[in-house]
Formats: structure tokens, sequence, C-alpha cells
């Protein structure tokens, strides 16, 4: 197995001094640990192989502590959302090399199924859940959407799309934010509790990126790796669990949609 489970526990010096064969792969937080990992390392065991770059797994405990280590160089690939991509692309050197293919985006508002939540304005003066500051279809798409309708709110931040889910199906929350991708992927039985009141446009979706420290040919071979995930007989069973269909090639300027929304936010805020 090339790719392995470790959630970031060094700093990005002391990883840099213990990482001399692989490239740590970063994944956002949106879901636990134990789910990322399950999901994610069938496909990284497949791009070490194919591409000759072994690829060590890693997240974090929460979309703050992720963005952090991500600006302190903890992650030599990375797989982080548009906003992410847009900021850390000037701030720090992070270079797109491919993202989901023939997709956009999409925020969504969730509500308990048995409430009486059916529309934005019932959310006036309401509680909301959302992942984190800076997650951005699940917090900042809906969070500005609700503010240019003039409807107050205050938020509340848990950490991951999973514990928005789950604190309105419990009742802890009226409503809150998410994407569809890990909405769809959430169990079908809690799932099921749940009702979309609103979505929003589409935008380009996560980018993974490489470090600047990166060389061209090591962003080659692993982007062809990705690029020749879909055509093989398995790809259902390595793209499934992600609730993905491929990977195309990218290009920096494909998040020039999210640079239009002239978001200011501060990453690593909790």
């Amino acid at each position: 197995m090339y790719a392995t489970f470790i959630v970031h526990s060094v700093s990005a010096k002391e990883e840099e001094q213990i990482k001399p064969d692989y490239l740590v792969f970063g994944v956002v937080p949106q879901q636990s640990a134990i789910k990322l990992a399950q999901n994610w390392i069938p496909l990284l065991n497949f791009i070490s192989e194919k591409s000759g770059v072994r690829l060590k797994f890693s997240t974090a405990k929460d979309i703050p502590t992720f963005e952090k280590r991500l600006e302190e160089g903890a992650y030599d690939i990375a797989y982080m959302n548009p906003y992410h991509y847009v900021v850390l692309s000037e701030k720090v050197g992070f270079k797109a090399l491919v993202h989901e293919k023939n997709k956009k985006i999409k925020g969504i508002i969730v509500a308990n199924k048995n409430s009486q939540i059916d529309k934005l304005e019932d959310l006036s003066l309401q509680t909301l859940a959302f992942p984190a500051p800076a997650a951005f279809a699940a917090t900042l798409i809906p969070k500005a959407n609700l503010k240019n309708k003039n409807i107050l709110f205050e938020g509340q931040y848990v950490n991951s799309h999973d514990a928005v889910y789950r604190n309105i199906s419990e009742g802890r929350f009226i409503a809150g934010g998410g994407i569809m991708r890990t909405f769809n992927e959430y169990p079908e039985q809690f799932r099921n509790e749940l009702k979309i009141i609103w979505t929003s446009d589409g935008y380009t979706p996560h980018a993974i990126a490489t470090s600047p420290h990166v060389n061209e040919h090591t962003r080659q071979q692993l982007s062809d790796a990705f690029l020749a995930v879909d055509v093989l007989a398995s790809s259902k069973e390595l793209l499934s669990p992600l609730g993905m269909q491929g990977f195309q090639q990218a290009e920096d300027s494909d998040w020039d949609d999210v640079r239009s929304l002239n978001i200011n936010m501060m990453l690593g805020q909790q």
C-alpha cells in the first residue's frame, strides 16, 4: 500500500525532515478523518502506482487547522476548496493541477425535514450551522446570499459538513450550509431527515494543487495519473466513494469566477 493515513500533529519544518521519499497529500476535512481516509486512500494508491510518485494521505482535525497547515507548507499537494486555492495560489504559490471534471460546486442550505423552514425568509433571526468561516460553498456563498436578501441571522461553526448535517438532523440547529457532494454522501438514513431549501449557482470546484516546491516533471507525472483514472475498468470503485466522475486538467484562470466574487476572508479562523 502506497498511501497511508495520518492526521497532522507535526510542524511543517518537522514534516520536511521526515518525508524524503513521498509527497504529503492533504485533504480538506469536510468529513471525518476515517471517512476521508476510506474514500481517498484507494485513489491515492492508484495515483502512486501510475505516476511513480508516492503519496501519503493526510488531513486535519478541522478546516481552520487545515487552512493553517496549507499556509505553513505542511502539504506538498492538496485537495482544497475554491476559495482556499484563490487565496493560496497568490499567497503561497500553490499551482493548480487538476479538478473534478463535468462539475460545478453548488452551495446548499438544508433544514430538518420536519421543520416549518421552507424558504430563506424563514431563517430570519435564526442561528445557523456552518462548517468553518472560509468554507467556500457551504459558508461563504450561503451567508452572502442571505445578507444580499437582508435576512438577519447568527452563524456558528461546527468544523465539518457532516457535523452541520448531524446537528440539524438532531435538532440542535434549525438549518445550515453544505454542498451537494457531501450531502449526497451523508448516510441515507440520516439524510432522509433533512431537506434542501436553497441551492446556489455553480462555481469551479475544488482544486488539486501542488506546493511551489514540486517540480514540473513530478507535476506532469501526477497530472497524467489523475487524468487516467476515469478510463480504467475499475474507475467506478475509485471515484464513486468520492462522488466524482473523473478529473480534468486545470488552469489557474479556471477559478476566475471565484475571484470575481471579491471575497475577503482570512484563512485559519475558528
